[in-house]
């Protein structure tokens, strides 16, 4: 099979579990095969260890993890890879090598049980008292949720003596550091930004390695990139159920944001306050009086994806972690630009970061906390994350090229990715923002006041995000408030 080939058959699979894990953290959950599905890429493409044999490394666990009676800790870690994992034998060598490395440690490898929700599947178990001993799926916008019910462990003192923990970016460690204690190591990141289709900005007259700077050029390069004829538009819009994701982006450039996470942990609303309000007003401009957005805004996502594919979708969102998808689908990437998101009103157009983190279970024992840590950072090494994308340069798969770890470069294993799209991604990466607090429980309010200014050419967006705060204020925050003050 010639590299091309090759290449196009494993981006495919690879970029399919990237979407999903993308899904999985801005979509508010998925069914229990997109979750093992997650766990494949995740672990693929970001991956960091220590490896047990490096004493150096493993000098801040081997105080904790020492098993001095010689009796073997057995713990249950949800990453068994499924028979249709491309990095199958990859994953069971590199769990060999730890268990060699750790003889007093057994790790029980098993699939997350049956559900239709990842995030529901785990949170039943932990309460049935079932749930394994390390999780690597906490997801970015969940996890301060997940600390508040108790569900993850404070990692603080291991973190503290952990030889690699200025190796980590500071953006990966972000919403897994809570009231300044750790509860997650970083297992994955990606970092999102604009995408532009730099063959359609030339046939429109448009400089191609130029993407618009602000909301006034993203409509004016919008209106020259939009062609009812050819039935090109301008710009990708996401108005179906996680319409929220995309939606927030704009909230953050009009220099707001949903919700506050207020000092005593409790949350204030923000749907009404001046940014969302001209984030939505403007949201439902580019639909109604721009028209540079595509006729079916309640599509999904994967329709408007094909849209980029296809040449019909001049701009839209892009993450760091689906450059392959576009190769898979026949893109050159020379021709796919990124850079961070246009400024609005607020003067900023920050990127969003996502992944997920390792948490370890804080209702086990000691024994099992302190082995669990020895896993995590192996499995969060330099030497274990490098092996694997060395596994994928071989097999022609293309890596997310945002690492958590500053002394890891994806880059390095995809050598016909151009210097500028390293450093447009490193760009974005350099002014993030975390996705709004109790996104989970508050999702539903927000889209459906988005997908009535998408699709009621007459409503009032104000008047939309006052009746979503109200009803979300009292069938959730108040709530939620109570449980907090107690």
């Amino acid at each position: 099979m010639n590299n091309a080939k090759r290449l196009r058959k494993w981006t495919v699979l690879a970029c399919v579990m990237v979407l999903m894990l993308i899904v999985s953290a801005c979509g508010g959950g998925n069914n229990n095969n997109t979750a093992n599905n997650t766990s494949t890429n995740t672990e693929s493409t970001n991956t960091t260890t220590e490896p047990a044999a490096d004493n150096t490394n493993n000098a801040a666990t081997d105080e904790a993890a020492t098993t001095d009676t010689g009796a073997t800790v057995e713990i249950t870690v949800w990453d068994q890879p499924t028979p249709e994992d491309t990095q199958k034998e990859l994953k069971e060598e590199i769990y060999a090598e730890f268990e060699t490395q750790n003889p007093s440690i057994k790790v029980k490898h098993e699939l997350m049980p049956q559900g239709t929700n990842d995030r529901e599947v785990f949170v039943t178990a932990m309460a049935g008292g079932n749930g394994p001993d390390a999780y690597h799926a906490a997801h970015f916008p969940i996890i301060a949720d997940w600390v508040g019910q108790g569900l993850a462990l404070d990692l603080t003192p291991y973190w503290d003596g952990y030889a690699d923990k200025d190796k980590f970016i500071a953006s990966s460690m972000q919403a897994g550091t809570i009231d300044g204690k750790v509860y997650g190591v970083p297992h994955d990141m990606y970092v999102t930004g604009l995408f532009w289709n730099k063959k359609m900005f030339e046939a429109a007259g448009l400089d191609r390695d130029t993407p618009p700077a602000n909301w006034d050029q993203l409509v004016e390069f919008g209106k020259k990139l939009t062609n009812v004829d050819k039935k090109q538009y301008g710009i990708t819009l996401l108005g179906m159920e996680w319409a929220d994701w995309w939606f927030e982006y704009y909230v953050w450039q009009a220099g707001g944001d949903l919700t506050h996470l207020q000092p005593d942990g409790t949350v204030q609303l923000a749907f009404t306050e001046d940014p969302s309000v001209k984030a939505l007003q403007f949201y439902k401009d580019l639909k109604w009086t721009h028209k540079i957005v595509q006729n079916n805004v309640l599509q999904s996502y994967q329709d408007n994806m094909n849209d980029i594919f296809q040449g019909r979708a001049a701009m839209s969102n892009a993450a760091s972690g689906g450059f392959g998808d576009y190769v898979a689908q026949g893109m050159d990437l020379n021709d796919v630009g990124f850079a961070p998101y246009p400024v609005g009103p607020g003067g900023k157009g920050p990127g969003q970061i996502g992944g997920a983190y390792w948490i370890i279970n804080p209702k086990t024992s000691k024994e099992k906390q302190d082995a669990a840590w020895k896993y995590i950072t192996y499995m969060n090494s330099k030497e274990v994350m490098e092996k694997v994308l060395q596994f994928q340069q071989d097999n022609g798969m293309f890596p997310n090229l945002l690492s958590v770890r500053s002394d890891v470069d994806p880059s390095q294993f995809a050598k016909d990715i151009s210097p500028e799209l390293v450093a447009a991604v490193n760009k974005a990466a350099s002014d993030t923002h975390l996705e709004y607090f109790l996104k989970e429980r508050l999702t539903p309010y927000v889209v459906k006041a988005v997908q009535k200014a998408l699709t009621d050419e007459k409503s009032d967006p104000k008047q939309l995000l006052q009746e979503a705060q109200d009803a979300a204020q009292k069938e959730v925050i108040d709530a939620y408030n109570a449980s907090v003050k107690k």
